[in-house]
C-alpha cells in the first residue's frame, strides 16, 4: 500500500459575520472579516508546502444561506490553486452550507469534488485510498448516517468524511448523531469528522476519529490555536497526526489574578504580564482578547463602580505591548471583596439590617422594582429608548426582562460599597 499524506480541514466558515461587533468603533472589522479567508489561504498554502496528496473538507465550508457569489468564487479559486498543483480535494456540504445556493449551483474545478448528499465512494486508486461520505441535504439532518456508509474497500485506505456531532458535544446542535463505538466498529482507517470547533482526538490505532476544528475562531467563545490536521501514512497505517495552526485572528481569554493586589499599579501590572504571556504565542496574529479578572481584592468595589475605566486601562496595556496586533474584545469582572462580607448581615445595627435584607431579597421582586425604574427613566425621554435599541439591558429591563446576571451584580457592588464604609 502506497506511503501519502493528506491535510484534514472543517468548518471554514467562509465569510462568517461578525455578530453584535460591527456596531463597536474599536473593533478590527476588516481584519476579523477577512479572517476566514486568510485562513484557507493558509491552508492552500501549507498544502501545497507540504506537498500533500489530497485534503478532506468535512463540511461548513460557507456559512449559510445567502447569494454572494464572491464567496463561492473566492472557496473556488482556492480549490484551483491547491489543484493546479496535483492536490485532489474531497468535500462534504454541513448543515451550514446544506441549503447554500453557492453548494448546488457553483462548479468545483476538476480534481475537487463534492459529494451528494447521498452516500458515496470517492475512491485515489494511485495511492490505494478511498473516501467515503455524504453531505447534508437539509439543515437539520437528526439522523444518524453511519449505517448507510458504504463498508470499507478490502486492500484500500478507507477514509469516512462525516460532519457530525458524535455522541453530543456542548455548544452544538446534536446533528447526524452517531456512538463512537459504532464509527470504531465500521472498519475505516480514519474518520475526518467536522462540526466541532475544537480540536479533539476520540480514538487512535487501527481506527483514528479526529475533530480538528474550525479553521478560524469567530468569537471569544473559539478560543485558542484553530487550523487542520496533517495526516502521514505508511504502508498503509496512520503514522502521525498533527495539528497545523492556520488562524490569522486568535481568540483568548486572559485570566489575570488579583488576590491581594491592594492598588491600582498592581493590578496593572498583573494584567501587563498576562497580556505579554498571551501576546508570545500568537506571532503576527491578532490578539482578540478578554481579560478576566478575578481573586478577592480591597479593590473589588472600586473595579465594580467604574468597570469602564478598568476597561480603557487594560485597552492601553495591551496597545502598548503590540501597537498592531491587539484587540480587547470585553472585560469580565470576578473579582471578590478581600474582607469578610457575609459577617455584616449578622452585626445588630442598622446597617446589618440593610445588608441581611440585600442578601435576602428575592430575584422576582426586585425585578419587578428594576422594571418600574426603567420603566420610569426611558418615559421620561422619548428617543431614549429607541436611540439605545431594544436589546439594550435597561430597554430589556423595562419590558420585565432582568437577567440574573445583572441582579448578581448589582448585589455585589452594593455590599461591596457597604464593605468599604
Amino acid at each position: 500500500m502506497a506511503n501519502f499524506r493528506f491535510l484534514h480541514a472543517a468548518d471554514l466558515h467562509l465569510d462568517s459575520p461578525l455578530r453584535g461587533l460591527e456596531a463597536r468603533p474599536d473593533v478590527p472589522a476588516d481584519r476579523i472579516r477577512g479572517a476566514t479567508r486568510e485562513a484557507l489561504q493558509n491552508l492552500v498554502a501549507l498544502a501545497i508546502e507540504e506537498q500533500v496528496d489530497f485534503v478532506v473538507l468535512a463540511g461548513d465550508l460557507y456559512d449559510g444561506e445567502w447569494r454572494d457569489w464572491g464567496t463561492g468564487h473566492f472557496l473556488l479559486g482556492q480549490l484551483a490553486r491547491l489543484t493546479r498543483a496535483g492536490i485532489r480535494v474531497v468535500a462534504i456540504s454541513g448543515n451550514h452550507d446544506a441549503e447554500s445556493i453557492l453548494t448546488r449551483q457553483l462548479r468545483f474545478p476538476e480534481g475537487a469534488t463534492m459529494l451528494p448528499t447521498r452516500p458515496e465512494s470517492h475512491p485515489l486508486p494511485e495511492l490505494g485510498v478511498v473516501v467515503h461520505g455524504q453531505g447534508y441535504a437539509r439543515r437539520e439532518m437528526l439522523e444518524n448516517l453511519v449505517p448507510r456508509y458504504p463498508r470499507p474497500v478490502a486492500g484500500a485506505f478507507n477514509i469516512g468524511l462525516l460532519h457530525t456531532s458524535v455522541n453530543g458535544r456542548p455548544g452544538h446542535a446534536g446533528y447526524a448523531p452517531c456512538a463512537l463505538a459504532e464509527l470504531l466498529r465500521h472498519g475505516y482507517d480514519y474518520w475526518a469528522l467536522g462540526h466541532i470547533h475544537a480540536r479533539e482526538v476520540l480514538a487512535e490505532g487501527d481506527c483514528w476519529v479526529v475533530f480538528p476544528g474550525n479553521l478560524q475562531g469567530r468569537h471569544v467563545r473559539e478560543a485558542g490555536a484553530k487550523g487542520a490536521m496533517l495526516v502521514t501514512v505508511r504502508d498503509g497505517r496512520v503514522a502521525a497526526v498533527e495539528h497545523r495552526s492556520l488562524d490569522t485572528v486568535r481568540w483568548a481569554r486572559v485570566e489575570v489574578a488579583l488576590d491581594g493586589a491592594a492598588d491600582a499599579a498592581e493590578v496593572l501590572n498583573r494584567v501587563r504580564l498576562a497580556l505579554e504571556a498571551a501576546l508570545s504565542g500568537v506571532g503576527s496574529r491578532l490578539l482578540a482578547a478578554r481579560v478576566v479578572l478575578r481573586g478577592a481584592t480591597p479593590l473589588h468595589g472600586a473595579l465594580q463602580r467604574d468597570p469602564g475605566d478598568i476597561r480603557e486601562q487594560i485597552r492601553g496595556e495591551g496597545l502598548n505591548a503590540a501597537p498592531e496586533g491587539f484587540w480587547l474584545e470585553d472585560v469580565t469582572l470576578a473579582t471578590a471583596p478581600a474582607g469578610d462580607t457575609g459577617g455584616l448581615g449578622r452585626r445588630s445595627d442598622a446597617f446589618g439590617r440593610m445588608v441581611a435584607a440585600i442578601e435576602a431579597a428575592e430575584a422576582e421582586a426586585v425585578a419587578a422594582r428594576t422594571r418600574d425604574y426603567a420603566a420610569a427613566l426611558l418615559n421620561r425621554s422619548g428617543d431614549l429608548r429607541s436611540l439605545l435599541g431594544e436589546e439594550h439591558p435597561a430597554v430589556a429591563a423595562a419590558r420585565g426582562e432582568v437577567s440574573p446576571e445583572i441582579l448578581a451584580r448589582a448585589r455585589v457592588l452594593l455590599l461591596a460599597r457597604l464593605a468599604e464604609e
